[in-house]
Parts: C-alpha cells; sequence; structure tokens
C-alpha cells in the first residue's frame, strides 16, 4: 500500500505526540492521533494516562464539527471493547470520520483487528502499515508484554574506558557526570519497574527513584529488589514510602517484620538465585511493560546469559581505573570468540563528557 508525503507528515506528528505519554501512560501503550482536512489539521490529541480518554476522544473534542469527512492518523489501532472508557471506534463512526490511517494494529487479544473490522463494518475506508517499525519502537515494551509474556528489559551500566564499573573495593560513585546521572532518571521515568538486586541494596542502599529537573509528570516507577531470602536491612532506602516496592524472593525465605508493609512475589529458585524467567512474567503480570535494571555484574551477566536482555543502556566516561576494577558483566566464561555476546548499535551520543550507548542483543 501506497501512503502518500502528507500521510507520512501527518503520522509523524502522531507519533510525536504519542511520545508526551512516556512518563505517565502506562500499562497502557503510548498512543498520538491527527485529525486532518486534506492538508489541514483541525484535531490531535495523545493519551495521557491509564484511565483517561484515549488519543482519538481528544482528538475528536478538539475537532468538534469539523471531524465529519476527516482522515484519522492514529499509531495504534482504536479500541472496539468498552474497558477504563468506552470503545474508540464507536466516537470515530459517530463524527463521520472518513478513512482511518493506523501505523500498528493493537496485539491485545481484546483489541487485534477488532477495531479495524469495526470500523470497515460501517464503510470507513481502513489503512494500515503507515510507519509501523516505529510505532512498535516506541511501544516495545507493551508489545514484548502482550506478544512475548514478560516486559521489555533494559540493562543500564556506567563504565571506565577500561571496562570497569567501580574500584575493587566496590567504591563507584561517581565513574560518570550529572548530565548522565540526569539522563539515567529520564530512562527510568519511562520504565514500568526499576530492578536490582540484595546485593546491591546492601553495597550501595540505593533510592531507585526518579528525579526530574524539569518538573515532568511522572508515574513513579515500580521498585523491584531480588532478594531470596528477604536479607535486605530495615533502613534500606528502598523499604522508604517514596515508591512502591516488591520484593520477590523464594518459598523458603522467612518474612521480617519490617517488610511486612510491601509487596512480594515468590518465585522458585536453585542454589539460591532466582529464577529470572519466572521473575519477569510475575511482572508482565503486574502490567510492566519497560524493567530497567539497575543492578551489579552478575545480575547484568545473567540476564544476557540467559537471553532476556533486550537492550543495553551504556553510559561510558572518560576515565580509566585500573585491572583490579570490577567487570561490566559476569557469571559466564566463553571457550571461543564464536561464542561472545554481539550486540547492534542502535543509538550513540555525547552526554555532558560520556558517550551514552544503546545497543540491543544479536540473536
Amino acid at each position: 500500500m501506497e501512503f502518500s508525503a502528507l500521510d507520512h507528515r501527518f503520522m509523524s506528528r502522531a507519533l510525536e505526540l504519542a511520545e508526551r505519554g512516556a512518563f505517565t501512560t502506562r500499562p497502557n501503550p503510548m498512543v498520538g492521533c491527527v485529525l486532518a482536512q486534506d492538508d489541514t489539521v483541525v484535531g490531535e490529541g495523545w493519551h495521557e494516562r491509564a484511565g483517561a480518554d484515549h488519543a482519538e476522544i481528544i482528538a475528536l473534542g478538539a475537532a468538534g464539527d469539523r471531524a465529519r469527512g476527516v482522515t484519522a492518523y492514529v499509531t495504534l489501532e482504536p479500541c472496539a471493547h468498552t474497558g477504563r472508557t468506552p470503545p474508540c471506534v464507536d466516537s470515530l463512526i459517530s463524527a463521520g470520520v472518513k478513512r482511518v490511517v493506523a501505523a500498528t494494529g493493537d496485539p491485545n487479544p481484546r483489541v487485534s483487528g477488532k477495531g479495524f473490522d469495526a470500523l470497515r463494518a460501517t464503510g470507513i475506508q481502513v489503512e494500515t502499515g503507515l510507519m509501523a517499525l516505529a510505532a512498535r519502537e516506541q511501544n516495545r515494551g507493551f508489545f514484548s508484554r502482550i506478544e512475548r509474556g514478560r516486559p521489555w528489559v533494559r540493562v543500564k551500566l556506567a563504565m571506565s574506558l577500561d571496562g570497569r564499573t567501580a574500584l575493587a573495593s566496590g567504591e563507584s560513585r561517581w565513574i560518570t557526570s550529572d548530565a548522565s546521572r540526569e539522563d539515567v532518571h529520564r530512562w527510568r521515568a519511562r520504565s514500568g519497574a526499576l530492578l536490582t538486586a540484595s546485593g546491591t541494596v546492601l553495597a550501595d542502599n540505593p533510592r531507585l527513584t526518579v528525579r526530574l529537573n524539569d518538573d515532568a509528570a511522572f508515574v513513579p516507577p515500580l521498585r523491584v529488589v531480588l532478594d531470596p531470602g528477604l536479607a535486605i536491612p530495615e533502613r534500606s532506602h528502598l523499604l522508604d514510602e517514596s515508591a512502591p516496592t516488591l520484593l520477590v524472593h523464594d518459598d523458603a525465605a522467612r518474612v521480617a517484620h519490617h517488610q511486612r508493609g510491601h509487596e512480594r512475589a515468590v518465585v522458585p529458585s536453585a542454589a539460591g538465585r532466582l529464577d529470572l524467567a519466572a521473575v519477569l512474567a510475575n511482572l508482565a503480570r503486574h502490567g510492566i511493560n519497560e524493567v530497567q535494571t539497575e543492578a551489579g555484574a552478575t545480575l547484568s551477566g545473567a540476564l544476557l546469559e540467559q537471553g532476556l536482555l533486550d537492550e543495553l543502556l551504556l553510559y561510558v566516561a572518560p576515565c580509566v581505573l585500573g585491572e583490579k576494577g570490577l567487570p561490566l558483566m559476569a557469571g559466564f566464561d566463553l571457550a571461543s570468540m564464536t561464542e561472545r555476546h554481539a550486540f547492534a548499535w542502535i543509538d550513540q551520543r555525547r552526554v555532558g563528557p560520556d558517550l551514552r550507548l544503546l545497543l540491543r542483543p544479536v540473536r
């Protein structure tokens, strides 16, 4: 199917609008909508948060009577079921929309194909596939949760030029610059959960909260601690009330008094290590689309080795820590170069004095 330059222009705008919901819309996907009459935009909108009006409803409200006969550009298939809000297809039909151009279908079984069928049944022209890859990329966590039954897993690490994440003593504050640490908070803000392990909590006592200098609205991510024996102490910042926390342990762990106020999940373990696939499946059931892992070499290496790492967010600082420094990842020993883990470059840019790399494993 061929699309015009105007089609591309308006879908690009819809994707731009959808991105405005990156920090607030989860567990729902980001969605943008543009209503155009020929080359003129008459209404636009984006989905801001779960339970609020969908992008199509906001755009129709902005257009009013001018919506009759327009083309609606949407980044995801309009819904045809009643959830927290009424079906969007009913509103599009009632408004007299003539044509709907959707970037991609919705993988949710409650929606998939049904929205398009309902529109076509009333004579509305439906065309799909325009900028589909960009739309899937924008909502890669949502598609991962629905299609694979687990969230999209991003591992965040920072290292020196010689590939070290800390001194031999474990001291790592700070390898990277203030600018890089501020950038990390924006990645945290788009994540449904921040994952770490009890070893990191015992060593660094992190807060794993979002702190944005521009006061942008966001939904606090769920803090998830892999703590097989529920060993983290009461003084841990992750047990405060600044954000929700999920403690993941095995069925042999005894629940300490100070941990009873936090949500807990039990998953299988072997040799003292929790089943990471089971952990991620549990998070998917919590509606988590994207997980950002901020932990040490052991958990990061285990995710990579088990094929559960989808994206590596790596900050490289222009410094050297020496041969006794701690490695980027651990837990596997390769016998030959043919076993090496290869990555594809997705993005690279300067953040302050540091280099930020976004890479994905080559499967």
